[in-house]
């Protein structure tokens, strides 16, 4: 199959690090011209990446934050006309439900603000050109837990159902003109959230019963997911880079699971 994306613009919202940053370079690789955006410097610290030099990221990444309105609007201007965003950025509540109310109504306006609320920043700032040139695609990253209501973190959980709604919303919008929309929706995959997850239950139990953290997550995995295995960052970049192409030009509106088959829809 032939993707055929070179020389496509690119931009993508959490690009620093993860499965963001995996996506970034995926597009890299297809010969797309890619400008990430994180509030964080890259991953392998080439702080001359930040500035559109670095050697070691293969893109340049700007530094921001997407609840500064300005910022985001600002960088949309800097970029130019682009044909794929993609917005992988997400936060926690730093809390945890079982049940629910464990965690403080105090923390759910930062992580509305960051998953929902940013993302809309995003699309407003960025949609109009896309219209305007009848081209391109946006791709939202959430997450099974916005589809199952988990009570690990309620807030990060209501605000990726909240973000899979929007991204339905933008899609009817965005559709008149040919331009996409659709969300990623990942599973199990490796992160600090998950390891803080771990060190939540960890320390609520007995010191003889407390486990490491790989035999936990080996568990967790062969639990919640029917193909017992981990998503990768690599498996989100192809999927971004196959919904970005031509050959998904009638795919627009859904939310794509990689996620083991942990959910499953008819």
């Amino acid at each position: 199959m032939k993707i055929e994306l070179a020389d496509r613009s690119v931009v993508v919202f959490g690009a620093a690090r993860g499965i963001g940053r995996a996506i970034a370079d995926g597009f890299v690789s297809e010969g797309c011209r890619v400008v990430g955006f994180d509030r964080a410097a890259p991953e392998n610290g080439d702080q001359s990446a930040a500035e559109g030099h670095g050697t070691r990221s293969p893109f340049p990444l700007v530094v921001g934050d997407v609840t500064d309105a300005n910022q985001v609007v600002s960088f949309a201007e800097s970029v130019g006309p682009v044909d794929h965003v993609v917005y992988c950025v997400g936060i926690g509540s730093g809390g945890f439900g079982f049940p629910s109310w464990n965690v403080d109504a105090s923390s759910w306006p930062s992580v509305l603000d960051v998953n929902l609320i940013g993302a809309a920043r995003v699309a407003n700032a960025l949609a109009p050109g896309m219209v305007e040139r009848r081209h391109g695609s946006f791709l939202f990253l959430t997450s099974v837990a916005g589809q199952i209501g988990s009570q690990t973190d309620p807030p990060y959980s209501a605000s990726k159902a909240a973000l899979i709604n929007y991204m339905q919303c933008l899609a009817k919008d965005l559709a008149p003109a040919g331009v996409r929309a659709n969300a990623l929706s990942p599973g199990m995959v490796k992160t600090e959230l998950n390891r803080s997850v771990w060190a939540w239950g960890q320390a609520r139990l007995p010191a003889e019963e407390r486990v490491e953290y790989e035999a936990w997550a080996e568990a967790k995995i062969r639990t919640v997911s029917p193909l017992g295995r981990w998503q990768e960052p690599a498996e989100f970049a192809s999927m971004a880079i196959y919904l970005a192409s031509d050959h998904a030009r009638n795919i627009t509106g859904q939310t794509i699971n990689i996620d083991g088959g942990w959910v499953m829809h008819s």
